[in-house]
């Protein structure tokens, strides 16, 4: 026999399906020793263009169009402080285009499509040959490939980076990535050692050796890269200082 849903149980079930339909735009609690660095629901305490830039969806959002046609990359930069020793976790998902995550990173003069950033960056793509690399934007351009293990030595001017390791080939790492899909990507910088890490996957390992150019500290900020129509989605954007 069927017995009738009381109201109490009735609103109970309300109340949790509701729940679950909200859950997704919530952001995550960050793990212990870890701080959010955002919210959820707006841009609070990010800067950039508000044409390119929104939070949609439970994510900080990044999208370009055909018209107007971005003509230079730019940022969503974080305002509230630099870092220098760091892990930082994220979530993203690109569903065309190139993207990245700027780290020790400081401004330059700003564009006419938004904020313009140089530093290290932890490359993002929809293709099969960048992501995870460490790429120097508007510096000394790629420092390592996926799978390499680097020293960058002193050097005067642009120095060529030594390979002195594999994390393994760089093909097979990129199994590892969903394509259009959120993946999760992990920075460690510490001192001059620098890793990515993308779905518990290591991808490169750098040591920067040349004092003139290895930042120690500066801005976080994420990138969007001219050319066809992109969108891509950073979650789950949490930061632990190292010691």
């Amino acid at each position: 026999m069927k017995h009738p849903i009381s109201p109490t149980r009735r609103r109970a079930r309300l109340m949790a399906a509701l729940f679950c339909a909200i859950a997704p735009l919530v952001a995550a609690e960050p793990e212990a020793g870890f701080r959010s660095l955002f919210n959820g629901k707006d841009l609070s305490g990010w800067e950039g263009n508000p044409a390119i830039w929104s939070a949609r969806d439970g994510a900080i959002t990044g999208e370009t169009k055909a018209d107007p046609k971005l003509t230079h990359n730019t940022f969503l930069v974080y305002t509230n402080g630099g870092f220098g020793d760091f892990e930082l976790r994220l979530s993203y998902r690109i569903t065309a285009g190139n993207s990245g995550v700027q780290y020790r990173s400081r401004r330059l003069e700003p564009g006419e499509c938004g904020p313009i950033i140089t530093g290290y960056q932890a490359d993002i793509e929809a293709g099969k040959n960048h992501t995870a690399i460490l790429y120097e934007e508007k510096g000394r351009g790629i420092l390592a490939k996926r799978g390499q293990k680097v020293v960058i030595p002193e050097a005067e001017g642009k120095p060529k980076p030594e390979v002195v390791g594999t994390l393994g080939n760089a093909a097979e790492l990129q199994t590892k990535i969903k394509d259009q899909d959120w993946n999760d990507y992990v920075i460690v910088a510490k001192g001059n050692h620098l890793q990515h890490f993308v779905n518990g996957a290591q991808m490169i390992d750098v040591v920067d050796n040349q004092a003139s150019k290895a930042a120690k500290e500066g801005l976080l900020a994420l990138q969007v890269h001219v050319g066809p129509p992109m969108t891509v989605q950073f979650r789950d954007i949490r930061i632990k200082a190292l010691p």
